[in-house]
């Protein structure tokens, strides 16, 4: 029987994506459809598309299928064959990446979950279907002029900061499930307007806008297909792109370049830069942006503590990194958890979380 797990290390795996020339197509898309044996279905679908060579991840549940995926091109038709045989995702929407090396996925991972989407909502309390009407980009864009529009991001703060739509609104948050009710509040002033929201993919989107018309709001509107779609169907169509910088997304690339706007600032000198990376050091893996001077500067890490211990033999590292603290430890020494992570910009101690008019202020006082 063929192995239902990818066993390999990683390291090698990621390694050997990025040597191959192997045409490949990256896409997403999700479909919410009653999946009465998941377990089942996800040893299935992980055969037939490990076959194939499909990288990605792939969240499966009782609720549905939440999928961001490479596919070898020369197999798209095969590929299409396999998502025929499922049945309910046969005719999904797909996303396909606008900004697409090839290199976004190294191994096929599918998990099955309790939801497709952590989103902290009782479904049984709303009908998740009743979700807002779908808007096309020109749609979008021709609503989204009107005066008595409120433009949300659903996504968090580090994917807004690289890229968001002009005039909308970003909330300044970590999780989609921090998101809801953040929103929920600031729309009690707004139930007049029409509330206009948008992420990625459009998954977010879809359970946001049938709670938010649950919560009493008439007017709610989503982005149909998310960024992805919007970008996609601009550039066929020749409209105006209303979206400014890059669009995070969640895989190797971490992020599609939309537009040549750059919005944000390296997390380290506060120089335009709008490429996130990880903290060179494993033990940190810190989320960050980071201009290719600081990168060769920090070799890739995010503070000088990072750099000291990636310079330390790996027996010592093993050593440390059980008591050590790094800026993206997830648990430090005794259990602590650190609330926001702080980088030194211009001298002065600067959260990750903080506003660009922040860092503006900071660099004005720098003189």
């Amino acid at each position: 029987m063929a192995a239902l797990h990818n066993r390999v290390d990683a390291r090698i795996l990621r390694e050997q994506m990025r040597r191959s020339g192997e045409d490949r197509t990256t896409l997403s898309f999700y479909k919410y459809h009653h999946i009465d044996q998941p377990h089942q279905f996800r040893d299935w679908w992980f055969l037939k598309l490990s076959d194939i060579g499909v990288l990605g991840r792939i969240y499966v549940a009782h609720e549905g299928v939440n999928a961001q995926i490479s596919v070898p091109t020369a197999h798209m038709v095969a590929f299409d064959h396999i998502m025929a045989d499922t049945g309910f995702l046969g005719t999904v929407r797909r996303n396909y990446a606008v900004d697409d090396n090839g290199k976004s996925f190294f191994k096929l991972k599918i998990l099955v979950r309790e939801k497709i989407l952590a989103d902290g909502l009782d479904d049984s309390t709303f009908d998740p279907g009743n979700s807002g009407v779908h808007l096309k980009a020109e749609a979008f864009n021709q609503l989204t002029e009107d005066p008595n529009t409120l433009v949300i991001d659903m996504r968090n703060h580090y994917e807004s900061e690289v890229g968001h739509f002009e005039g909308a609104v970003t909330p300044d948050v970590t999780t989609f499930r921090e998101s809801l009710p953040v929103i929920a509040d600031l729309l009690k002033q707004h139930a007049d307007k029409n509330i206009v929201m948008y992420c990625t993919g459009g998954i977010r989107c879809e359970k946001a806008s049938a709670w938010f018309k649950h919560q009493g709001l008439k007017n709610v509107f989503q982005l149909e297909g998310g960024i992805i779609e919007y970008s996609r169907r601009c550039q066929q169509l020749g409209l105006p792109n209303k979206f400014k910088g890059v669009n995070f997304v969640f895989d190797e690339r971490l992020g599609e370049r939309i537009s040549a706007d750059v919005i944000s600032r390296c997390h380290q000198c506060a120089q335009p830069a709008d490429n996130h990376t990880n903290c060179a050091n494993d033990a940190c893996h810190l989320l960050f942006i980071q201009c290719a001077a600081c990168a060769a500067s920090m070799q890739g890490c995010c503070s000088d503590v990072c750099v000291a211990f990636n310079a330390l033999p790996v027996e010592e590292r093993l050593v440390q990194r059980k008591w050590q603290r790094f800026n993206g430890s997830r648990f430090g020494a005794h259990g602590y958890r650190p609330e926001f992570k702080a980088l030194t910009v211009a001298n002065k101690t600067l959260q990750l979380r903080a506003e660009p008019q922040k860092i503006e202020r900071l660099l004005n006082e720098q003189g």
